[in-house]
C-alpha cells in the first residue's frame, strides 16, 4: 500500500462535498450539477452543429468561439474536480469516463499549439457519451464500456493521428478557416 500523506479535515470534507455533488445524482445538489452538465453537453453539439453551417459560422463564428471556449474551460474545471474528488485520481483517468471527459476537451487545446486542429471539433460531440452516465443508462454501460476500452487501447493510434492531421494541415498551408 501506497504511502498517502494526511489530509486536513477541511480539505476532506470539501472533497467529500464535491464529491456528492459530483458523482450522487441522488441529491438534490447532485441532480442539478447533472442537470446543468446536460444542458451544457447538448449546447455543445448544438454549437458545433451551428458552426459547421458555412454562413452561420462566417456571421457568428467569434461567438461559436467564444462560446465553445467558455464551454471547454467549464468542462475542464469539472474534469479537474472530478480528479480531484476521488480517492484514486489515476483510477478515474483511465476509466472509460475518464477518457471521454479527457478526450472531448482536448482539441480545442491542441488548437492551440497545431493548426488545424479545430477541425477535430467534431471529436467534441463524443460528451454525448457522457449522458450515459447522467440518465443513468444502464442497459447501455456494456456497450459504453467497450467502446472506452476500445478507445483506451488505441490511444497510440489516435495520438498519431491528431498529430499526423495537424502536421499534414500545417504543412498543407492550412490555417483553423480552412
Amino acid at each position: 500500500m501506497a504511502y498517502e500523506p494526511e489530509i486536513p479535515e477541511t480539505r476532506k470534507s470539501l472533497r467529500k462535498q464535491i464529491h456528492t455533488i459530483i458523482f450522487e445524482a441522488d441529491t438534490p445538489a447532485g441532480k442539478a450539477f447533472d442537470l446543468i452538465v446536460l444542458a451544457a453537453i447538448l449546447f455543445s453539439v448544438v454549437l458545433v452543429m451551428l458552426e459547421s453551417v458555412n454562413r452561420l459560422s462566417i456571421a457568428y463564428g467569434y461567438w461559436f468561439r467564444l462560446l465553445e471556449w467558455i464551454l471547454t474551460i467549464l468542462f475542464t474545471m469539472e474534469y479537474i474536480l472530478r480528479i480531484y474528488s476521488v480517492k484514486r485520481p489515476w483510477h478515474y483517468i483511465r476509466s472509460f469516463y475518464g477518457i471521454i471527459d479527457l478526450v472531448a476537451i482536448l482539441p480545442s487545446y491542441l488548437s492551440l499549439v497545431f493548426s488545424g486542429v479545430h477541425m477535430l471539433v467534431v471529436v467534441r460531440a463524443i460528451r454525448l457519451l457522457r449522458i450515459f452516465r447522467i440518465l443513468k443508462l444502464v442497459y447501455f454501460m456494456r456497450e459504453a464500456r467497450l467502446l472506452g476500452q476500445a478507445l483506451y487501447a488505441s490511444r497510440g493510434k489516435i495520438s498519431i493521428f491528431y498529430f499526423c492531421f495537424a502536421d499534414g494541415h500545417y504543412y498543407r498551408g492550412g490555417n483553423v478557416s480552412d
